[in-house]
């Protein structure tokens, strides 16, 4: 089989470990016949410094033919006081936008050599770590209305705004995600909202429900976000399959990985209706080692090792 793979090293140390996922696919496909054609392109800081944009057309087009993209990280202080849409992080949205990408998918495993670098006490973490996080990834507060306008109170200044949205076929077609994952998995999903408060939150929980019901050997349940926070300190051995929106996974997978002893060492995939994906470490560009050689490249290996499944 021949596999083309735009391959985004990114910023900091996303030029250390990506290379290492790099000479594992190329190991795989010498041993089982396989032809891996990598493709380099910039996105991110470093695109920005050479285009002045942080996702060039280039990078867009070759991620768009790929079978798939591999990513490192993306930003740093360097780039920091740029505004919000010519940031590094504002080419990593538009090109998960670009490929439809709308399921994010975070396993968080405890490995046996890490249980002492948990923050978690022993009872606890003897229970066991394993679950995944699906996070919805194109909609939501991010991706809604936003700006800045002058204070519907007087003497109060400007004010700014952040639009939740979501429509029923985006929170249907994560949903249906989430329950295929469980059914290979142990069959359980919890689903994180903020049903008491929020409107959203309220279609959100009413449109999972409603696709439930053609997933029958799925348990499902719901837990508003504040506990699922708790939940995840306390006995994080109850999850499987997380359901979250856009923030809400974006805060909680980073505080499962936490748990598991080391953000450093935990792999993503964001998803569509293909089988092509991004695939990139959760933790970011690490700018304090960068360039020092001593990033642990496990993370890029494991994304890697999730692009081949």
């Amino acid at each position: 089989m021949i596999y083309n793979i735009s391959v985004i090293n990114g910023d900091g140390i996303g030029v250390e470990i990506t290379p290492q996922a790099v000479k594992i696919l190329e190991t795989i496909g010498h041993k089982f016949g396989h032809t891996f054609n990598f493709e380099y392109v910039l996105m991110g800081g470093c695109a920005i410094d050479e285009t002045g944009i942080p996702l060039p057309e280039q990078t867009l087009n070759s991620c768009l033919k790929s079978d798939s993209v591999l990513l490192g990280a993306v930003g740093g202080p360097k780039w920091e006081g740029l505004p919000g849409e010519q940031r590094p992080e504002a080419g990593l949205l538009a090109l998960r936008a670009a490929m439809k990408l709308f399921a994010n998918i975070r396993p968080a495993k405890l490995f046996a050599p890490l249980k002492n670098a948990s923050p978690l006490r022993t009872d606890i973490v003897e229970k066991g770590i394993d679950l995944v996080f699906v996070r919805e990834l194109t909609g939501g507060i991010y991706f809604g209305e936003r700006g800045r306008r002058p204070a519907q109170t007087d003497g109060f200044g400007t004010e700014a705004f952040d639009t939740e949205r979501y429509s029923e076929k985006e929170i249907e077609r994560i949903a249906k995600v989430a329950f295929e994952i469980a059914g290979v998995r142990g069959k359980k999903v919890i689903s994180v909202d903020k049903a008491n408060v929020l409107e959203s939150s309220r279609l959100w929980r009413e449109i999972v429900h409603k696709t439930a019901k053609s997933f029958p050997q799925i348990e499902v349940s719901d837990m508003l976000v504040d506990n699922a926070a708790m939940q995840l300190v306390k006995n994080p051995s109850q999850f499987d399959v997380v359901l979250t929106s856009n923030m809400f996974g974006d805060i909680l997978s980073d505080e499962s990985a936490m748990l598991t002893g080391s953000i450093g060492m935990l792999a993503s995939a964001s998803l569509g209706e293909t089988k092509q994906g991004l695939y990139e470490p959760i933790h970011g560009s690490a700018p304090d080692i960068a360039g020092q050689d001593k990033a642990n490249p496990i993370s890029a290996i494991l994304s890697a090792a999730m692009m081949l499944k």
